[in-house]
């Protein structure tokens, strides 16, 4: 099953969290900072149809609260405005 997003929103796959420092000592869940750092696996388009500017495979920070979180094939995916791309690493 494939995912496209629709309007100026892009499908990416979040980076896992560590576990453990690498002093080997295990981060709390209470304690972790979310990773907001992800690889892009589909974008939708601009409202007037023009393609959005990072294509699938990039690697992007993002930012905001509002995101859609989506498990597809036990895998777990987040769907997001194109406004709450921050920056894409290179």
């Amino acid at each position: 099953m494939a995912i496209t997003p629709i309007g100026p929103r892009v499908l990416i796959k979040p980076y896992k969290q560590e576990e453990k420092t690498k002093g080997g000592i295990f981060i709390p869940d209470s304690a972790k900072e979310k990773k907001k750092q992800g690889e892009v696996i589909a974008v939708g388009t601009f409202e007037d149809g023009k393609v959005l500017p990072i294509s699938p495979g990039d690697i992007i920070l993002y930012g905001g609260y509002s995101q859609e979180e989506v498990e597809l094939e036990k895998e777990d995916y987040v769907i997001l405005e194109f406004k709450n791309i921050v920056a894409k690493l290179n």
